[in-house]
């Protein structure tokens, strides 16, 4: 006996209507914040609070030396770092809410901050 014997003519109707409304909410849970502001951490606490929309340099000391935080065209980074392996400014440029960078041994921190953070597997 196949399978399609089994099939009703509404099932069809409740598979379209299905296939649509996950083709229409997959858009809608993925989506990232909107970034508005970094957020710079020394030794654990708020160090800085750089608004995006302002193009910046600035300097932070750490136990190891100085750290350099740049901000250009709504986005972030670690331009230079003291630490040895510069997992931080490997990073790269950080522009979705949520993204983060850390200098472990200097203590420096970056986060980007906004209206919602986007979901990785350390969020799941």
């Amino acid at each position: 006996m196949s399978w399609l014997s089994l099939l009703r003519p509404g099932d069809c109707w409740v598979a379209i209507g299905g296939a649509m409304l996950c083709a229409v909410s997959f858009p809608l849970a993925w989506q990232d914040g909107h970034a508005e502001k970094a957020i710079v951490r020394r030794g654990g606490e708020v160090f800085a609070e750089l608004d995006l929309s302002r193009d910046r340099r600035i300097k932070v000391p750490g136990p190891l030396g100085t750290t350099v935080i740049a901000v250009e065209k709504r986005r972030v980074r670690v331009v230079s770092d003291p630490g040895a392996h510069q997992y931080c400014v490997r990073q790269g440029w950080l522009e979705r809410a949520g993204q983060m960078a850390i200098c472990a041994p200097n203590e420096i921190s970056v986060e980007v901050a906004g209206s919602g953070k986007t979901y990785d597997s350390l969020s799941y």
